[in-house]
C-alpha cells in the first residue's frame, strides 16, 4: 500500500514512505480497490516516525475527513492501536506491581485505573468538568487522566492544572520512568499527551495548518497510554479498568462505543449531551452508550470475554439534582479563572446549589457508577460518611444518586483535596529532564 522513497538516504536515516498510491485509492470515492482500516492505520503509523511528507500527511487527513472514514469505528480502533504502539513505553510490570499493591476493591470496582476524557469541539466553552471530576473521583478511584492543552477551547486540562494555586503540579515530569512512583504516593495521575505520545510532535504542525478537525481529535481519547494488554501472567486484567468518553456529536456516540468494543474495552461509557456537549449535561438529557461485561450472556461462545452495549438517556433528576441552563456553566473563562473555581470546589467553598458544582457532581457520580464502586451495599468511607448507601437505580440500572453521595463526600471529607495535594507534591519532587 505504501513504498519507500528516497533511496539515497544515509545509513540509519528513516526513509520517507510514499502513500500516494493509497491516496489515489481513497479519492475519488468509489475506487474498485477499497482501502481497509488496517491500511489507513499503517499509513498513519508512519506519521509518528516522521516518514510521511507534510503534503501527503495533510492530504490523507483531509481525505479521511471528507470521506467520513475518520468517523468509522474500525478505522478509529485500528488508528488508536497504532498510536499506542508508537507511544512511549511504560514499564508495565513495575506499574502493575504498584497498582496491585494499592488496589482498593469495592462493589464491582477491582481497583484499576480509570479515565474520563472528552473529544472537545462542542463550542460550549463550559468549565473544565472532566478534569475536575477526575480529581474528585481520585478520592476513591485510581485515576489516569489523559489530557492535553486546549485545541478548541480557552482552557484545556493541562492549561487548567498549570494555573493551580498555591503550587501547580509538574505534569511534564510524569513520564514512563516516574509513573510507577507517582501511583505509589497518590491516587491521581495526569498523563500529559505530548510526553506519552512524542510522535505527535510531527503531526501537530500539519493539524494547525488545516481548518478542519482531523482523525486525531477523535483518536486521542481512545489512546490512553495505560491501555496496555494484560501480560500472559497477569491475573488482574487490564491496567485501565474503566473509562468515560464525552463526544461532541450524537452520531459519533455509537461509533465510539463500537470502537471501544473492538479495542477490547470491558467497562466504558460514551456520553453526549443533547446540546451536542461532550459531557453529561446539567441542562437536560444526555445520550449514553454503556459497555459492560456480559460473561453470563447465554449467546456468548465459551471462553469469550463478551460485553454488551446499553443505550439510554440520563437527566440531572436521575442524580437527584436540578437542571441548569448551559449559560450558567459556560463562563468561557481563562485557565487562571477556572483554576480558581477548581480550588474553591476542592476547598469546599462553593455553595451547595452552585450550577457548576452540580455539573461536576453529575459527571463525577457517573464515573463512580461506571467504575462499579457504587454497587457496594455497604459504605465505610471514613470521616463524613454516614454509611447509608442509596440503592435506588435509575436509567441503565445505575445507582446515580449514590454516585452523587460519594462525590459530595469526596469534597466534604477533604479526601479529594488530600489526593490532589499529594499529586502536586510528588510531581514537584520528580527531576526535570
Amino acid at each position: 500500500m505504501a513504498t519507500a522513497a528516497g533511496d539515497g538516504a544515509s545509513a540509519g536515516e528513516l526513509r520517507l514512505i510514499d502513500i500516494k498510491p493509497l491516496l489515489a485509492r481513497l479519492w475519488p470515492v468509489g475506487h474498485p480497490d477499497t482501502v481497509s482500516p488496517d491500511e489507513i492505520a499503517e499509513a498513519i503509523s508512519y506519521f509518528f516516525t516522521n516518514q510521511v511528507s507534510e503534503v501527503h500527511a495533510g492530504a490523507l487527513l483531509m481525505t479521511l475527513h471528507f470521506t467520513g472514514l475518520d468517523r468509522q469505528a474500525e478505522v478509529l480502533a485500528k488508528t488508536a492501536e497504532c498510536m499506542l504502539k508508537a507511544a512511549a513505553k511504560i514499564d508495565e510490570p513495575a506499574l502493575r506491581a504498584v497498582i496491585d499493591g494499592r488496589r482498593r476493591k469495592e462493589g464491582e470496582y477491582r481497583g484499576g485505573l480509570v479515565d474520563i476524557v472528552g473529544t472537545g469541539g462542542d463550542s460550549h466553552n463550559t468549565f473544565n468538568i472532566s478534569t475536575t471530576a477526575s480529581i474528585l473521583a481520585s478520592s476513591l478511584l485510581l485515576i489516569a487522566k489523559h489530557g492535553n492543552r486546549a485545541s478548541t477551547s480557552k482552557s484545556g486540562s493541562a492549561d487548567l492544572l498549570a494555573c493551580m494555586q498555591p503550587q501547580a503540579p509538574q505534569i511534564a515530569r510524569i513520564r514512563p520512568d516516574t509513573i510507577a512512583s507517582l501511583y505509589s504516593n497518590t491516587n491521581y495521575g495526569f498523563l500529559f499527551a505530548p510526553v506519552f505520545h512524542p510522535g505527535m510532535r510531527y503531526v501537530a504542525p500539519i493539524r494547525k495548518q488545516l481548518p478542519w478537525r482531523t482523525i486525531f481529535n477523535l483518536v486521542g481519547p481512545l489512546a490512553n497510554p495505560t491501555d496496555l494488554n494484560p501480560t500472559s501472567t497477569s491475573t488482574t486484567g487490564p491496567l485501565l479498568e474503566a473509562r468515560m468518553i464525552g463526544v461532541a456529536r450524537k452520531d459519533i456516540g455509537p461509533v465510539f462505543a463500537h470502537a471501544l468494543q473492538l479495542a477490547g474495552a470491558r467497562k466504558a461509557m460514551v456520553v453526549c449531551g443533547d446540546e451536542e456537549l461532550d459531557e453529561i449535561s446539567c441542562a437536560g438529557d444526555t445520550l449514553c452508550w454503556r459497555i459492560r461485561p456480559a460473561d453470563d450472556d447465554p449467546s456468548a461462545e465459551p471462553g469469550t470475554a463478551a460485553v454488551v452495549t446499553e443505550h439510554f438517556r440520563l437527566h440531572p433528576r436521575d442524580f437527584g439534582l436540578p437542571a441548569h441552563p448551559l449559560s450558567e456553566v459556560s463562563p468561557g473563562k481563562e485557565p487562571t479563572e477556572n483554576a480558581g473555581i477548581l480550588r474553591r470546589i476542592l476547598d469546599g467553598e462553593m455553595p451547595e446549589d452552585d450550577p457548576i458544582l452540580h455539573f461536576v457532581l453529575i459527571n463525577t457520580a457517573a464515573l463512580f457508577v461506571l467504575s462499579g464502586i457504587c454497587e457496594a451495599d455497604t459504605s465505610s468511607l471514613g470521616y463524613g460518611d454516614d454509611g447509608v448507601v442509596i440503592k435506588e437505580r435509575g436509567p441503565g440500572g445505575g445507582r446515580w444518586k449514590e454516585g452523587v453521595r460519594r462525590a459530595r463526600w469526596a469534597i466534604k471529607s477533604g479526601e479529594a483535596a488530600r489526593q490532589w495535594a499529594k499529586f502536586v507534591k510528588v510531581t514537584n519532587g520528580f527531576t526535570e529532564i
